[in-house]
Formats: structure tokens, sequence, C-alpha cells
């Protein structure tokens, strides 16, 4: 079974007041397995972030002028996430979003994500599995001791990791979380470790392909310039 969790950071909360995708990170399962065939990128989104949402994500209008513009990988995220079943926290964001780029291409071609894919949707899991607590992906890592550590600013790609973990756990765990990924030499590839907390036992690596390591480390001196501290770089 294909799997893909997906979540997006965008210029606001409300597609009805013209707000757009800045990022979209996706991350695959195959049969409960991380396969290492991500999807990320940032996006133009031509207009300016609202600055509650800079406040959330820290992606801030200068690092995107000259990022890609969604229509112009808009087939290719398509055709990643046919057929598969999306994992999304909160989905109807996510979604509406999504199909609101589409709509602004005026693509007839393209159909609605919900008839190529099937959604599942962790935030109406939870509700159902924990009824009258908190359900966010903050204090779903706490309740399934998953390691969240890194996240001082959501990012799509990080979320869709931490979230393909708490998914797993949530429901019944995963024999193996190893990656099967060849994308780049071993040289290319920074491993980044999760730990359950309060535990000296890891979980196995997750691995980035080259082209998110490379986005990541533009933004992260894109900052460097924008906050001359030391503890950016």
């Amino acid at each position: 079974m294909r799997q893909v969790v997906l979540d997006t950071e965008t210029t606001g909360l409300e597609v009805s007041l013209g707000h757009r995708i800045i990022e979209i990170g996706c991350i695959e399962l195959l049969d409960r397995r991380v396969t290492g065939n991500h999807w990320h990128h940032y996006f133009n989104p031509e207009r300016e972030i609202d600055a509650g949402a800079y406040d959330v994500h820290g992606i801030s209008n200068e690092f995107l002028q000259d990022k890609p513009r969604f229509e112009s990988l808009a087939e290719e995220f398509y055709e990643y996430v046919r057929g598969a079943e999306l994992i999304i926290h909160n989905a109807a964001f996510d979604i509406g979003f999504l199909n609101h780029e589409m709509t602004l291409l005026q693509a007839p071609q393209h159909q609605p994500l919900e008839e190529i894919c099937s959604v599942l949707d962790t935030l109406l899991l939870a509700r159902q599995k924990h009824p009258g607590q908190k359900n966010n992906l903050d204090a779903l890592c706490k309740r399934y001791d998953i390691d969240n550590s890194q996240r001082s600013l959501h990012g799509a790609l990080l979320d869709a990791r931490i979230l393909a973990d708490v998914y797993l756990a949530m429901t019944g765990g995963q024999t193996s979380l190893g990656l099967d990924a060849e994308q780049g030499s071993e040289a290319d590839l920074e491993p980044v470790e999760f730990k359950r907390r309060g535990t000296a036992a890891s979980l196995p690596m997750w691995q980035v392909d080259e082209a998110s390591l490379r986005a990541n480390r533009e933004y992260i001196e894109f900052l460097a310039t924008q906050h001359p501290d030391p503890a950016w770089k």
C-alpha cells in the first residue's frame, strides 16, 4: 500500500483572502515503511506573507523571491501523489489550499485531489482515539513519545516526518523504520536521528535526499544573512 504523509506551509490561514501555498513536504510510505522517496519544494506565492504566518514558520518573502511558482511543479506534484492515500493532519486545510492552487491554474484536466487520492485525516483519527484531549501535532508527539525537539518553527518536510512517526505509532507502530533510499551518495546524505523521549534507544535514521538538503542549506544561509548571530551558522 502506498501512502504519502503530506504537510504544507502557507502565506496565511484563509484561501478566501487570497492566501497561497509556499511549501509542500511529502514523505512516502510503502507498506508502512519509509522509502526515502520524498517530495519537497518551496514556492513563490506572488503575494506577501502575513506576519502571523511568518511567526509560525519563519519563511520570509525575501527567501521565496527566487523560488519557482506552483504552476511550474503542479504536474510533477500531482503525479507524485496520484493513487496514494494521503496522510494529513487537519486535512481540510491542506486539501483546500492545494485544490485552490489548481483552480488558479485554470487547468480543467486536473481533478480535485480527493478524486485521485484517498485522504486520511490524522486529526480526526486522533479525536476518535483520544476524545476530549489536545490532539495537535505537539500534543500527539508527547502522547506517543515522539521527539519533536527540532520543531522550534513549523516546516512542511519536518512536520511531515514527525507526522509519519506519529501516524505509525497511533496506528500500531511499524516493523521497520529503516530507509531504502538510494538517492545520492552516502556522503551527500545527512541522517537525522529521531529518539523516543526518555529512552536511550533511537529509532532508525531518516535520510534526506540532496535536493531537500540543498533547499535546507539555502534557507539556513539566508537566515544567517538576516540574523548575524553565530547560532545560525
